[in-house]
């Protein structure tokens, strides 16, 4: 009887020791969620979309008003119109220069011809040279024509070339602008960056949004990582791409397990988190070290799961 009695305390200290865990370490899972935000302001023109909903990346899923960006487009595309209008077509003028030229080149032709008729001529005692005098002025006078007429072609050509230019140096600015009211346009269609499951919607249809209001939270959820923490002796016997267990409550007061892969390690030890657990709980300082696990449904972001390596 004294024996059961000192046998009593003893087997209760007994019962009271924690059992020995039989896993690692221990964390949360968590995904990389993305933000999506409006690019410009306005209403919100389409956003059929709600939480819970999975999303292609680059689907076009709704729109921001831009008919402010539009119109501006339009106004300068009619200022670009505008310019084209004002420049100059050179061709007719030139067409009635050369046309004066060809007038003056067939002239000096045949006053050079009549002039070599009289040179002969008066060479042979057969005509007066007064006549050549005269025929040889005649000459003269048609080449300076003919070289004042060159010249006309000339500064035509240059004169309105300079003015067209000027005119057109406005025209870039203007297509830049284009340019810029164009992208604003595009900035109105809400373009889903990712492929994933809206977690979050923040805004919705009819509401005015400005530049930087979040829209909705995305994050793809095929695929989640466990960010569970070890103890510096735990670190030596981990490796980048090692494969590792992991495990979650079934409900049932069993677990779900889950193979995956060890892809990041930190490289800073950290006081062990609150709300963590470590093989070794006497370990202040710990290694943060991150699983990627292929979900089949059952794993939610924030779940709490444990990693065994062996």
């Amino acid at each position: 009887m004294k024996s059961t009695f000192f046998l009593i305390p003893f087997l209760m200290l007994a019962g009271c020791r924690p059992a020995e865990k039989d896993f690692d370490a221990s964390g949360s899972f968590e995904s990389d969620e993305v933000i999506v935000s409006a690019q410009i302001a306005g209403q919100i023109l389409s956003l059929p979309v709600h939480e819970g909903d999975r999303l292609s990346a680059g689907a076009d899923i709704g729109r921001v008003d831009a008919t402010t960006a539009s119109l501006q487009k339009a106004q300068v595309e009619a200022s670009i119109g505008t310019l084209r209008q004002k420049t100059a077509d050179v061709n007719p003028q030139l067409a009635l220069i050369r046309r004066q030229l060809a007038v003056q080149e067939a002239q000096l032709a045949q006053q050079l011809r009549e002039k070599q008729r009289l040179t002969n001529l008066v060479s042979a005692s057969a005509a007066p040279r007064k006549q050549l005098e005269d025929i040889t002025a005649v000459v003269d006078q048609l080449e300076k024509q003919l070289d004042v007429t060159r010249q006309q072609l000339q500064v035509t050509q240059t004169s309105v070339a300079t003015q067209n230019r000027g005119i057109l140096s406005e025209q870039a600015p203007l297509e830049k602008s284009v340019a810029q009211f164009d992208e604003q346009i595009r900035k109105g269609h809400i373009i889903n960056p990712v492929s994933g499951t809206i977690l979050t919607q923040y805004a919705y249809q009819g509401e005015f949004a400005t530049v930087g209001k979040p829209l909705y939270k995305i994050a793809n959820v095929d695929t989640l990582t466990l960010r569970a923490y070890v103890s510096g002796e735990q670190l030596p016997v981990l490796k980048l791409g090692q494969s590792v267990k992991v495990r979650i409550d079934d409900g049932k007061q069993g677990f779900r397990e889950y193979p995956g892969t060890l892809y990041w390690i930190s490289s800073q030890a950290e006081f062990t988190p609150k709300t963590i657990q470590t093989k070794d709980e006497r370990a202040n300082l710990v290694y943060a070290v991150k699983v990627r696990v292929k979900n089949d449904g059952y794993l939610k972001i924030g779940m709490y799961g444990e990693m065994l390596l062996h």
